[in-house]
């Protein structure tokens, strides 16, 4: 069973590729059955998010697999092959278990630490697993990306620090406020930059959200958002009064908000802090906002160098995760070069657990005047037995170091006990767990 990926990000495709191979914004469980009924992937599991969409496959064909992959995307996106071939890329083996573990620790990401890649990761597995389109080795790949994941997030300060303007002003106010809950938050302008951080201080907790707005309609959909309320352009100087935290964003070519109307606000206000987050170039407040008591007030340059050294702090880091990344693929790599001993190590324990049996009924008319725990006893003394004995064995298969020397252990191991003789062996106890999804969805019909 041979593991691959294919795929696009916003490393090799522009965005028209991927919004066009995109499956997030469908259903992507049934994208992931669609392509198991028609793909001789034995395992497929899709992941798609704004930056990439990439579909991992275990399969004994990876190169018929990858045929039937384009032409799946081909017609379920209705694109033609030659639009997104060009910017696809594909890793095979220790190479894709590689990537996946990258893109789990925020490695491969736009924004270096994302933190939310992890969680898409697992929703995609989980899609697919709940759709019996996984197995064991897509099953063990993937929940070895979440600890990876979960590792390098432990033992790195990769995803520590706003990288964003919009996150680094809410970090700012939890510097100044401690907890953002319950306080009210004034937002000026209803642009992107406003929607995004008006989204993460909901996400934290605040209070009452007011939107002004030049542009009313803008406002009303700013509010609808993020369940606040929208109110006239010309109440901007009372809602100023009431905020805890103002966020200012606007195309205007002058100050919008000046050290007198900020004066008269806060004289009419508890002895509490203000906090005016000034994103807007030119700028929408008086830089002579900042120095009235009580009041804080950034603007995006003094962002800019936050997100900036958070930046320079994560880019320090990624040394230590590529190194904890590497030391995991090499784990990884081991457990899949295990498996190709597999077959050998149950065809020795049965032809062990053979010569075993028939010892006991060549001996059955000693054995016969036993009482049946002695007999039981005797039984489960021999099967130790054997177990002991092909322990060693067993470990030094499954631990070879490369996939070369372990065909020549295998085969040697084959001819020397003649494994390949005789009545196939039987399968191993666990052998439901190497059913294939596709073997599993037949017997399910």
């Amino acid at each position: 069973m041979h593991l691959f990926l294919i795929g696009v990000s916003h490393r090799t495709a522009p965005v028209d590729v991927r919004e066009r191979l995109d499956f997030s914004s469908r259903d992507v469980g049934a994208a992931v059955e669609a392509l198991a009924t028609r793909s001789s992937a034995a395992e497929t599991v899709v992941l798609s998010t704004c930056n990439r969409s990439e579909i991992y496959v275990a399969s004994p064909s990876p190169a018929q697999a990858q045929g039937e992959i384009i032409e799946f995307l081909t017609q379920y996106h209705q694109l033609p092959a030659e639009a997104f071939t060009p910017h696809m890329f594909s890793f095979g083996g220790t190479e894709a278990a590689r990537h996946l573990f990258r893109v789990a620790a925020g490695l491969d990401s736009l924004v270096v630490g994302e933190p939310q890649i992890l969680g898409q990761v697992k929703t995609a597995f989980q899609a697919a697993s709940e759709r019996r389109c996984t197995g064991p080795v897509l099953s063990k790949l993937f929940h070895w990306s979440f600890a990876v994941g979960k590792r390098v997030r432990t033992e790195t300060a990769l995803g520590e620090g706003a990288v964003s303007i919009s996150f680094a002003a809410v970090s700012l106010a939890r510097k100044i406020f401690g907890r953002l809950t319950g306080r009210r938050v004034l937002v000026v302008g209803a642009g992107e930059i406003s929607t995004l951080t008006a989204q993460h201080l909901r996400a934290q907790g605040v209070g009452d959200i007011t939107i002004v707005s030049r542009t009313a309609a803008h406002a009303e959909t700013l509010a609808n958002d993020v369940d606040g309320r929208a109110i006239p352009w010309d109440q901007l100087s009372v809602a100023l009064a009431a905020a805890d935290i103002v966020l200012t964003a606007t195309g205007s070519q002058r100050p919008i908000i000046t050290r007198a109307m900020v004066e008269a606000a806060t004289g009419r206000r508890r002895r509490e802090p203000l906090f005016i987050i000034d994103v807007a170039v030119p700028r929408d407040v008086e830089p002579a906002v900042g120095d009235i008591e009580q009041v804080f007030l950034y603007n995006v340059d003094d962002l800019q160098t936050i997100v900036q050294e958070n930046l320079s702090r994560r880019t320090a880091e990624i040394a230590q995760a590529e190194q904890i990344i590497a030391e995991e693929v090499l784990k990884f790599s081991a457990w899949q070069r295990s498996r190709g001993a597999i077959p050998t190590v149950v065809a020795l324990r049965e032809r062990f657990d053979a010569i075993r049996r028939s010892e006991i009924q060549r001996l059955e008319g000693k054995l016969a005047g036993l009482p049946p725990e002695t007999r039981a006893l005797f039984d489960q003394v021999t099967r130790l037995i054997v177990e002991k004995l092909l322990l060693e064995p067993t470990e030094q298969l499954k631990a070879l170091p490369d996939e070369e020397t372990q065909v020549a252990y295998t085969e040697a191991v084959n001819r020397l006990f003649r494994l390949r003789d005789g009545e196939a062996a039987p399968e191993p106890a666990d052998a439901a767990a190497e059913v294939t999804p596709a073997e599993r969805r037949t017997k399910s019909r």
